[in-house]
């Protein structure tokens, strides 16, 4: 028997409270960036879940997903103009430099199993998500950052501190 650290419930459990807080986080962003004019971008697309849920309360604006391959449900992948393949650290600096300021909400579900790349990751993608980003536009992501011209929010209620992170471009 393997010796593990104390935890609370089942690994389905904390699944649950992470969709749980990522689905409030989401719907608080949706209403908070109405009046906020840009496009959203989708850090991890995975199954598209999350894209599926954006496209569903933002109605007509336009996502771009990220993601180093694509492995979602035929119905939740976006046309190729907004699907961008391929490492973040390869396919976002040109993103960057063509939508300058034009980002209204960004989602960042970087997490992985390994936890220095995540945080390697995390580092690294903050500083270049702070350009993108228009006048109140927000930054959704399961990591803490550090983004250059940001805030960070409180989290919608229910969500518990350190489950979700939130950063507001001032």
């Amino acid at each position: 028997m393997h010796d593990a650290p104390p935890r609370k419930g089942s690994r389905l459990d904390s699944f649950i409270r992470r969709l749980e807080a990522q689905r409030a986080c989401l719907d608080w962003a949706a209403a908070a960036i109405k009046d906020v004019r840009g496009s959203v971008v989708e850090l991890g697309l995975g199954n598209g879940r999350t894209y599926d849920h954006l496209r569903t309360r933002l109605g007509g604006r336009e996502i771009f997903a990220f993601d180093r391959q694509v492995a979602a449900h035929p119905a939740c992948i976006p046309d190729a103009t907004h699907m961008i393949v391929g490492d973040f650290r390869d396919t976002l600096p040109a993103f960057v430099t063509r939508q300058m300021g034009r980002i209204a909400l960004v989602h960042a579900d970087i997490g992985s199993g390994d936890e220095a790349a995540t945080v390697a990751l995390a580092r690294w993608l903050g500083p270049v998500l702070g350009p993108l980003l228009a006048r109140g536009a927000l930054v959704l992501a399961d990591q803490r950052m550090e983004i250059a011209g940001t805030a960070p929010q409180s989290l919608p209620p229910g969500v518990p501190p350190d489950r979700y992170f939130i950063y507001c471009a001032g």
